[in-house]
């Protein structure tokens, strides 16, 4: 027996589209196909990246089927991410849903875009009651599972982790790119330098602060202008401090709960080094640690189509007339009937 979901992701800067499925009872993931916007300057622009998405669906939706060897009429639902997300970014692919899900009279699934980066993460290895570490450009939070929903223990009160290297780097004139060879700038950066420097660390409970940390650092480049060494200096520190601050919210949240397993997901997730930390953090309390391959740590369709195969063998679709995109959807708002209730 065979039931195979198409899930769409066109939350920000990326426009995937995955096929993941149950064959025999077993998980599948047929196809992974992506294409990313990158701006020439400055950080993402919503209406050029919608642009950039709209340009490349079909390319991507095709290659995607090529890629599963299946057409559409062998998928049984139509699975898309509804938000959180940049509003023209997400309005692509949700008409592109809609459109799928209408002419060709496939249930549509609703999906959650944090949910996806959870159960991808869950999914790849074999996990069951992780605590959870979300990291991207957009997102930065820590989570347990609790009565069929992601509960939120601690989260950024500003900007997310992503967004800090990001601003940082653009602002001091690195990126765009922001990755090069899958090196974030501020990696690339830090490496110039190798003497650390006290910047604000803030955490309060198990919620943490970037802005503060941000504007230090920033400060501190704009006053060693043209010295190559000091910039890898704050690079370096920027990057120990705030990495430190979400090594430790994760492990009060390990402490407290006594969970022996804790997942690291989401774009940031490439990071070597927070891979690392967190990994010695989970060994100290007897906790093992895990993360996600490259190609799943960043927005993907695979994930939306995975997260789409839950959701629908759980009996959750949506009309596409009602299927509206939500730019704020908080990954604790949403109701998993996958989840344990207890």
């Amino acid at each position: 027996m065979r039931t195979l979901v198409l899930g769409i992701e066109s939350t920000s800067h990326t426009f995937g589209v995955g096929i993941a499925g149950l064959i025999d009872g077993k998980p599948v993931i047929l196809a992974n196909e992506k294409a990313r916007y990158v701006p020439e300057k400055g950080g993402i622009h919503p209406r050029e990246a919608s642009i950039h998405h709209a340009r490349e669906a079909a390319n991507v939706l095709s290659r995607a089927l090529q890629k599963a060897n299946v057409r559409i009429k062998d998928i049984d639902a139509i699975a898309v991410a509804l938000g959180p997300g940049l509003g023209p970014c997400l309005r692509v692919g949700a008409s592109l849903a809609r459109f799928l899900a209408t002419y060709y009279s496939k249930p549509l699934v609703p999906v959650n875009h944090a949910v996806a980066h959870v159960e991808i993460g869950k999914l790849l290895n074999n996990l069951k009651d992780p605590v959870i570490v979300y990291v991207s450009g957009g997102n930065t939070l820590i989570a347990i599972q609790k009565k069929r929903k992601y509960r939120v223990i601690g989260e950024t009160l500003d900007i997310p982790l992503g967004n800090l290297f990001d601003t940082f780097t653009r602002e001091v004139g690195l990126a765009p790119p922001y990755v090069i060879e899958g090196r974030h700038q501020i990696d690339i950066c830090a490496e110039w330098g190798s003497e650390f420097i006290d910047l604000p660390y803030t955490i309060k409970g198990n919620d943490l602060s970037f802005s503060g940390l941000l504007t230090a650092a920033l400060r501190l480049a704009n006053k060693y202008k043209n010295d190559k060494r000091m910039l890898g200096n704050i690079c370096l520190s920027l990057r120990e401090t705030a990495y430190n601050i979400l090594v430790e919210a994760a492990e009060r949240v390990v402490a407290l709960t006594g969970k022996k397993e804790v997942l690291l997901t989401g774009g940031v997730a490439a990071s070597t080094l927070l891979n690392e930390k967190l990994e010695r953090m989970a060994e100290y309390h007897g906790a093992k640690f895990y993360t996600v391959p490259l190609d799943y740590a960043g927005d993907n369709g695979a994930m939306i189509a995975w997260t789409g195969v839950l959701a629908y063998v759980h009996g959750i679709t949506i009309e596409p007339r009602k299927a509206f995109v939500r730019q704020r959807w908080r990954i604790d708002e949403v109701e998993l009937p996958w989840l344990p209730e207890d």
